[in-house]
């Protein structure tokens, strides 16, 4: 294939994102911390948020299943972006890269329709450097889903056989690899650099 248009995912490949990077500035590390981020703030209970739920309905159900957490439960709102760490290392000289050289960059990403948009503007540094950025919480659909790629591709205008899509997940990789879209497994940075160079789209 010819390589003509790169989709990537956000969260751990562009940048990092744990809970725990928010609640360690607000509980204590140890027993406390591990046991509030793996039974109340889940991966889990965070993921209906990307799937189009608003937090105001999943912090009110949450907090009425852990009433003596109300205060850290409703904090995940407003500090949301504290959950994101920087970018991972070497990724934004690859995306400066890329830009550079004409190649039209787009992603896909499983987030919050409102939880993205603060996080856009305070990175837009990089995201302006995409062409289009499909939400899933905004479409209420979240990768692996195929019917996202599908979407995403003909709001992108790509053809899925010229487009290459980059996910640290596998399960999401290969959704886009059934699709006709060549999946990169997300690894680091110098590892995409050399998929992505033998692919023509960086140099060495």
């Amino acid at each position: 294939m010819t390589a003509r248009a790169v989709v990537f995912d956000v969260g751990h490949v562009l940048y990092d994102w744990s809970p725990r990077f928010l609640y360690e500035r607000l509980i204590p590390e140890g027993e406390a911390l591990d046991a509030f981020l793996r039974d109340v703030v889940t991966v889990e209970w965070h993921f209906q948020h990307d799937a189009g739920r608003p937090f105001a309905e999943t912090s009110a159900e949450l907090t009425a299943a852990h009433p003596q957490h109300a205060a850290l439960i409703a904090a995940w709102g407003p500090r949301f972006l504290e959950s994101i760490g920087p970018a991972l290392p070497g990724m934004t000289a690859l995306v400066e890269e890329l830009d550079a050289r004409g190649v039209p960059l787009f992603a896909i990403t499983n987030f919050s329709g409102e939880f993205f948009p603060p996080f856009r503007a305070q990175e837009a540094h990089l995201f302006d450097r995409f062409r289009d950025i499909v939400v899933s919480g905004d479409e209420k659909c979240a990768k692996p889903d195929p019917a996202i790629f599908r979407l995403a591709l003909d709001r992108f205008g790509l053809d899925a056989n010229g487009t290459v899509f980059i996910d640290d997940r596998r399960d999401n990789v290969d959704a886009a690899c059934a699709l006709g879209m060549t999946g990169l497994h997300f690894v680091d940075a110098p590892t995409l650099r050399g998929q992505l160079r033998d692919l023509g789209l960086v140099g060495a």
